[in-house]
C-alpha cells in the first residue's frame, strides 16, 4: 500500500480512536468480499473510504459498527476490542432513516430512551437539533421536511447518543445536488463541534469531489477480494475550493487509483 501526500505536511496525528486489524468478510470460502483491511482514525479526523462498486465498502462500515461480525480480524475503540454494537459508534445510513409517525424531536430522542430521564432527553435532542441547523422544526414530522432536513435529523439522532465515532455510509447520495452541497459545506463543522463528544468520522462515498472536500485522509479499496491499495492524506486548508488546481490534483489521484489504466 502506498501513502501519498502533496505539499509535504508534517502535521502530527492525534490519538488513535478507531482501528481495525486484518479485517476480512466473506459469504463463503469461495466468496470473499474483502480481506487484510487495516485502517485507523485519529482524533479530530474525518477519514474517507472509496472504491469501485462491489468492493464491500458498505459491508465494511457495518462490520466496523459491529452490526455484522467479521470473518477474521478485530476492531478496536481506544485500544479496546469491540465485539458488539456500542453506543460509542453511531451509523448514519444513506437511506435517510427517520420514523414518519414521530416528530423531529422524538426522532432524535429515541436513541436516549431508557438511558436518561425524559426531560434530559428532550434537552439533549433540542441541543443536537440546533447543532444541525434545524432549531424551530422540533415539532415537524418527516413528511413536512425536505430530504436534506430529514438527513440532518438523522445526524442529530446519531450525535444525541454521545458517540466518539460516527460512520457515514453515502449520507448525501439521495439528496439533490444543491441540498447535498449545502450539507457538505456544514457537515465538518457540525461533527467536530465542541458541543458534541465526537472524536472522528469515517465516510464512505463514491463522489470524489465530496471526498476531497471533506476528508483529512482517504483509504482506497480495490482488487478482488478487496484490500486497501492506497492511503492519501488530503493536505488542503479549510474551507476548500474546487476552483483550486490542487483540489483537482487530488481528485485525479483518486480517480487514477480507482480506474484501471486500460479503461481510461
Amino acid at each position: 500500500m502506498n501513502t501519498q501526500v502533496f505539499n509535504g505536511s508534517s502535521e502530527t496525528l492525534g490519538e488513535v480512536q478507531l482501528e481495525c486489524k486484518d479485517l476480512a468478510y466473506s459469504y463463503s470460502s469461495s466468496h470473499v468480499i474483502f480481506k487484510d483491511i487495516n485502517i485507523k482514525t485519529y482524533t479530530d479526523e474525518l477519514v474517507a473510504i472509496v472504491g469501485p462498486s462491489g468492493t464491500g465498502k458498505s459491508t465494511l462500515i457495518r462490520v466496523l459498527a459491529n452490526l455484522i461480525p467479521p470473518t477474521a480480524g478485530h476492531v478496536f475503540l481506544n485500544g479496546i476490542e469491540v465485539k458488539a454494537p456500542s453506543s460509542q459508534i453511531s451509523l448514519v445510513h444513506q437511506s435517510i432513516a427517520t420514523f414518519p409517525w414521530m416528530t423531529a424531536l422524538d426522532n432524535v430522542k429515541i436513541v436516549l430512551r431508557n438511558k436518561v430521564k425524559d426531560d434530559e432527553a428532550t434537552e439533549i435532542a433540542k441541543k443536537m437539533i440546533t447543532l444541525v441547523g434545524l432549531q424551530g422544526h422540533e415539532d415537524n414530522y418527516p413528511k413536512e421536511m425536505s430530504g436534506g432536513m430529514r438527513q440532518r435529523i438523522a445526524i442529530a439522532r446519531a450525535l444525541a447518543a454521545s458517540p466518539t465515532i460516527m460512520l457515514m455510509d453515502e449520507p448525501f447520495v439521495h439528496l439533490d445536488e444543491l441540498t447535498a452541497n449545502s450539507l457538505r459545506s456544514e457537515i465538518y463543522s457540525i461533527v467536530f463541534n465542541p458541543e458534541n463528544d465526537l472524536k472522528s468520522v469515517i465516510l464512505v462515498s463514491h463522489n470524489l469531489h465530496e471526498v476531497v472536500q471533506l476528508a483529512d485522509r482517504v483509504y482506497v479499496m480495490g482488487g478482488t477480494p478487496a484490500q486497501i491499495i492506497n492511503e492519501i492524506k488530503i493536505d488542503l486548508p479549510r474551507p476548500r475550493s474546487e476552483e483550486e488546481p490542487i483540489f483537482y490534483e487530488y481528485v485525479k489521484m483518486l480517480y487514477n487509483d480507482l480506474i484501471p489504466k486500460e479503461s481510461r
